[in-house]
């Protein structure tokens, strides 16, 4: 048995969600996926998989095996390009997760010029705003606004953000400017859903204290992406970090609004989990990506 061959045809199991799934991205028939499992548990001694008709899911022997057989093959595949290329030749795939906005406008740009510096790297480039199971869906680094409570994670600090409430100057010409956190409630906000929960209550400084502001409006979205362009568009006031809405206030498309009240600043930071050896690519993007925040951050 390739052990190494089937860990990877493992991995891609639980990351598609489905034998049949994996078994095409390697070429290969159900059946075929199927005894490759059982060889993997034959040669473990234990089930790795929970499996039905309609879903799989992985035993704690799985959980153990997925992290560290993505170790092995992250390794082996180093170790690979290390003999074939030389050993500062980088080569394989990087997965990476980023909210939407940042995602487009910031980091596929880097990600574009890091490619061309390592033409062998690949880039898969997860885009969501909800949140996501770095481990659960091998994925190598995650960029990420705000404190997150994981403590599996390892973060890096790469840049302060401040949240920024912002419309459009046809918006304010139609509906005025608000010049209090209450006043909101006079106007169309544009909701970010995170899960199922949408962000109806939106932190400003009063008084020198964080207060919460109950805010509504005819639009809602699991988007920041689409708030932002629902802003530039005229239909609301949208509560965006810095990072997001820099270039549409530079440009002029949106008015930043209610500036003495600016809620506390955040952190935007670069994930990764814990436990685990960094391959020598990852351990490259990272080092790529710290410093062009550290030179751009807006204010």
């Amino acid at each position: 048995m390739d052990l190494l061959t089937n860990l990877s045809l493992f991995i891609r199991i639980v990351e598609k969600g489905g034998l049949a799934a994996a078994g095409r991205d390697f070429g290969l028939s159900p059946a075929t996926v199927s005894e490759r499992v059982n060889a993997l548990e034959d040669h473990f001694g234990a089930r790795l998989l929970n499996r039905t008709t309609r879903a799989i899911s992985l035993t704690d022997e799985g959980r153990t095996l997925l992290d560290g057989g993505r170790r092995l093959v992250g390794e082996a595949s180093d170790l690979r390009s290390q003999i074939r290329h030389g050993v500062d030749h980088l080569s394989g795939l990087i997965r990476v997760s980023v909210t939407f906005d940042l995602g487009r406008n910031i980091i596929s740009p880097l990600l574009d010029q890091f490619i061309e510096q390592h033409p062998d790297i690949s880039i898969d480039l997860i885009l969501s705003d909800g949140y996501v199971d770095l481990v659960g869906q091998g994925i190598d680094i995650a960029v990420r606004y705000g404190n997150l409570t994981d403590s599996s994670l390892i973060r890096k600090k790469l840049a302060p953000v401040h949240r920024r409430a912002c419309a459009s100057p046809e918006y304010l010409a139609k509906h005025g400017t608000p010049t209090t956190p209450s006043d909101l409630a006079k106007h169309n906000c544009l909701v970010m859903r995170f899960g199922n929960q949408p962000e109806q209550e939106w932190p400003f400084t009063i008084d020198g204290k964080r207060k919460l502001i109950l805010v509504k409006g005819n639009r809602t979205a699991n988007d920041g992406s689409l708030i932002r362009q629902w802003a530039v568009a005229g239909y609301g006031i949208c509560l965006k970090a810095n990072w997001d809405v820099r270039n549409d206030i530079d440009t002029g498309r949106l008015v930043p609004i209610l500036g003495s009240f600016t809620p506390p600043s955040n952190d935007l930071q670069l994930v990764y989990p814990a436990g685990r050896a960094v391959s020598k690519r990852v351990r490259y993007l990272i080092d790529y990506l710290l410093p062009h925040f550290s030179r751009t951050s807006p204010t």
